[in-house]
């Protein structure tokens, strides 16, 4: 699906980007753009109010939609590796790449599969001042934002992750990549936060990696539609014989690897940052 206008120039944002190695740089143009304030006002309310009866009654309402969204944006897309999750799974982090407002979804339609009922999904707070329907959905489809806070980091957002996945055995989506990269291929090289938390409270990560195939048909006179191939790579443990930093780094050495390994075997090329307008998926645009 394509959300958004000015595709070219984010796509040359991407090439600038990925050729610099700016992997965790904004490339959309008109996302919202909030202060320290606007942002700390985001997650203080959350925190403050996801317990309350309306929050949780817009939440189920987001979810729904959700759900709604995830079975028709799915119908075809297909999953790999779905034996290698054991049915006995607590709480667990799940990383995959960012390249869809939407892209979520593949991942709610593995949880889905499993018979979880709940999926987390992390979210940076400018997210959650969108408008719309799709405002309503980043604000409530079962949404945790993130922010550079280092009182929210250690503190609240801390505790909201121990509670959905130590105490209540939740599945959260947390994107390594961090920003969105508009239909990009290619996985690049993750922040630690998500191999941080999952060290911390001592879950695993189930490490994910979606492929995009392009189809006939168009979405619009640049863009082909295009449909997913989730590959579900691994399970990742925290070592208990390892420090919290060690395991740190050594879960961010590992899911990285297994993404670049699974991308150089699905598209059949080495990885490098080097752009190709086949890094785009759908993209029409000819040289």
């Amino acid at each position: 699906m394509i959300i958004g206008e000015n595709r070219l120039a984010v796509i040359q944002n991407i090439k600038e980007f990925a050729e610099s190695g700016q992997f965790h740089s904004k490339v959309e143009l008109n996302d919202p753009v909030l202060t320290s304030e606007q942002s700390r006002a985001i997650t203080d309310a959350y925190f403050e109010h996801r317990n309350h009866l309306s929050f949780k009654l817009k939440t189920a309402l987001g979810v729904l939609i959700a759900k709604t969204a995830t079975r028709l944006i799915n119908r075809d897309t297909e999953i790999v590796g779905l034996d290698k999750i054991p049915g006995d799974l607590g709480g667990v982090l799940i990383t995959s790449n960012h390249f869809g407002p939407l892209e979520n979804t593949v991942i709610r339609h593995l949880t889905d599969q499993l018979g979880r009922r709940k999926l987390g999904i992390i979210s940076q707070t400018s997210n959650f001042a969108m408008t719309g329907i799709l405002g309503f959905i980043m604000n409530y489809a079962d949404t945790i934002p993130i922010s550079t806070d280092p009182r929210y980091l250690a503190r609240n957002f801390l505790s909201i992750l121990r509670e959905r996945l130590v105490d209540k055995r939740h599945a959260v989506l947390l994107y390594p990549e961090q920003e969105m990269w508009f239909n990009y291929r290619k996985p690049r090289p993750p922040k630690n936060g998500a191999y941080f938390y999952a060290a911390k409270l001592n879950v695993p990560i189930i490490s994910c990696f979606v492929e995009i195939v392009d189809r006939e048909e168009d979405a619009t006179p640049q863009f082909k539609r295009v449909r997913y191939v989730l590959h579900v790579l691994d399970v990742l443990y925290p070592d208990p014989n390892k420090t919290v930093r060690e395991n740190t780094e050594a879960l961010g050495v590992k899911d990285y690897s297994l993404k670049k390994s699974c991308y150089e075997s699905v598209y059949g090329k080495e990885l490098t940052y080097a752009f190709d307008r086949s890094d785009i998926a759908g993209w029409k645009e000819t040289p």
